[in-house]
């Protein structure tokens, strides 16, 4: 709080006097010391002044507090520094595209751009629970006759134990009375070999939910056929010669969700993909009566795929509209690809994945056959650790995919993308 003298020297003005200072020679009329040291006769007439306007000393100390204040707080942020700031790459970086699609180098950007995910939409609802059971089996032929006779809203239970052979539904439930089949981990389906078919098949049947099981040791593990309104949920599907779980010709709206895939490709890796949608243009006449296999508008979502020769997953042309959210990758043992993902279908959302050991990209996008496919997708808050010689985002060519900047990428020797992202 300030004392008489800094009110009178600093702020105060006593009538008759502009600017009157307490000790000192100064211009005359300005007042002088008296002896003795005291204020002189002008000064204590200032002070005299200011005490009888009490407002103005308490005005005064107000000015200086918030001066005080003030100071003090601009010291403590010249110490802190400017705050750091994070931006997105103003150009491409890595590999641009040129006209053709293909794609030369440029300068590896300096920083990741890493901005919050937008939250992802929620899934259709499906139970991860058997419910109660109309039939429980407990041995193969059991397990074969249930699926023969299913009805809609039959739930047939597997009793714990290894079950042989390969197993095919072709009866259907509906939306509201799914067929369901389910059992715990322990409950093993087990096929005859790496080169011995697929061990479960949903030939024509739809409205399934399969779930909790274990799948293993055949050339395919689950292979869905012209299915809808599905659900694949919680198995565990290892060892398998080719690809673990795999929608084709036609199958729509379907849910694969929390499966543990591990250990494909050991007939032949370049087949030895995790999870696998639609056919390849040129499987279209054996699989899809020559024409694109729309096996449109499937949610892959929360799956954990490691130890796959070939992509963890494989989105084909013709398909269009599915969402891959969720799902973590390792791709240390990919020897027949080059990316966890490759994208060939359109309008997919692949968002808030996440991924490990890439032999080269993390995400890829291309253009398959004259059809335009292999654009309109969006990559939305994925974490792409790479790991590897090329990109987190690799798209080839661009056409209109989007790289959004929610993305993060590490230990990607090219960088971020060989787009900007948006």
């Amino acid at each position: 709080m300030s004392g008489p003298d800094e009110s009178g020297a600093n702020g105060g003005r006593p009538e008759g006097a502009e600017g009157s200072r307490l000790s000192g020679a100064g211009p005359e009329g300005a007042g002088t010391a008296a002896p003795g040291g005291l204020p002189s006769e002008g000064a204590r007439g200032a002070l005299a002044a200011l005490t009888a306007r009490p407002w103005v000393l308490a005005g005064i100390a107000f000015v200086l507090g918030v001066a005080l204040t003030a100071g003090a707080w601009g010291i403590v942020a010249l110490a802190a520094g400017p705050a750091p700031t994070v931006t997105a790459p103003a150009t491409a970086p890595g590999r641009t595209p040129t006209a053709g699609g293909e794609a030369s180098a440029s300068p590896r950007p300096s920083s990741t751009p890493t901005i919050a995910a937008t939250p992802a939409p929620s899934s259709p609802a499906a139970s991860a629970e058997c419910p109660s059971p109309t039939p429980t089996v407990t041995s193969a032929d059991a397990l074969h006759s249930a699926l023969e006779m299913a009805q809609p809203g039959d739930v047939i239970v597997l009793a714990p134990g290894t079950y042989e052979g390969n197993f095919v539904a072709t009866a259907s439930g509906t939306a509201s009375s799914p067929i369901t089949l389910c059992g715990p981990k322990d409950a093993v389906l087990q096929g005859g070999g790496v080169k011995d078919g697929y061990i479960v098949h949903l030939d024509g049947a739809e409205y399934w939910h399969l779930i909790g099981f274990t799948v293993t040791n055949g050339q395919k593990g689950v292979m869905a056929d012209g299915t809808t309104g599905s659900v694949i949920e919680n198995l565990t599907v290892s060892d398998t010669g080719d690809e673990a779980i795999h929608l084709r010709r036609f199958s729509t709206g379907n849910i694969v969700r929390g499966n543990t895939i591990s250990n494909t490709g050991q007939r032949k890796p370049k087949f030895g993909e995790g999870i696998y949608i639609g056919t390849a243009e040129s499987n279209w006449c054996d699989i899809s009566d020559c024409q694109p296999d729309a096996s449109d508008d499937n949610l892959i979502e929360g799956n954990l795929i490691s130890g796959t020769t070939s992509e963890a997953v494989d989105i084909k042309e013709g398909t269009r509209g599915g969402t891959l959210r969720a799902n973590s990758f390792d791709g240390a043992t990919i020897s027949a690809a080059d990316s966890w993902v490759d994208v060939k279908g359109n309008d997919w959302l692949i968002e808030g994945n996440t991924g490990v050991n890439s032999p080269l990209d993390g995400f890829q996008t291309h253009e398959i056959g004259d059809g335009g496919y292999g654009s309109g997708n969006v990559f939305r808050g994925n974490t792409a650790t790479v790991n590897g010689p090329g990109f987190g985002f690799s798209l080839t060519p661009v056409r209109d995919n989007v790289v959004e900047c929610s993305n993060t990428v590490s230990a990607a020797a090219e960088g971020f993308a060989n787009v900007e992202c948006r």
